[in-house]
């Protein structure tokens, strides 16, 4: 992996890890086998983040279905977030957030996901997606990416694990 996206990737932890407390403690709308992350939930940047298969950015203006699914083996709940990246080229041109515009699917409707940008890479909040997962239990997520102005780049699905 290209060190500018380490980089990024690095950027984009301390930026989580420099958030206010009350940051992470915001539940997204409850999904099928999920409940809110209570309050007392563990306040601190994720522990890990397992990265989905990633795809090529689309060239067209179509809306293209994203799906992140995860499944928590473990035998205790487990705090999550899913989360979208789209990775600019390590040579530019640098993607801005008016590029693509995603939408999750959230109570049967199509909402906007608003994306920040650090160092080429667009990303989704974790603070609003995160929830807590119950053991043995599996999220599915669908997201719509559609492209608003062609650029390369690479659209990174994952999810964050918070300890």
């Amino acid at each position: 992996m290209p060190t500018r996206k380490l980089f990024g990737r690095a950027l984009a932890l301390a930026a989580l890890a420099a958030l206010p407390a009350t940051a992470f403690t915001v539940p997204s709308p409850a999904v099928a086998a999920v409940a809110s992350a209570p309050e007392a939930a563990a306040v601190t940047a994720p522990i890990s983040f397992v990265e989905l298969p990633s795809s090529p950015l689309p060239s067209d203006h179509a809306a293209h279905r994203i799906v992140v699914t995860y499944r928590n083996g473990t035998g205790a709940d487990q705090t999550i977030a899913p989360q979208i990246l789209v990775e600019s080229p390590d040579a530019g041109p640098f993607l801005a957030p008016g590029n693509v515009k995603l939408e999750a699917l959230t109570g049967g409707h199509w909402r906007t996901v608003p994306l920040a940008s650090q160092t080429g890479t667009l990303y989704s909040s974790l603070t609003s997606a995160k929830l807590v997962l119950h053991s043995h239990h599996t999220l599915t997520q669908y997201y719509r990416l559609t492209v608003l102005k062609v650029s390369p780049g690479t659209v990174v699905p994952r999810v964050a694990v918070f300890g």
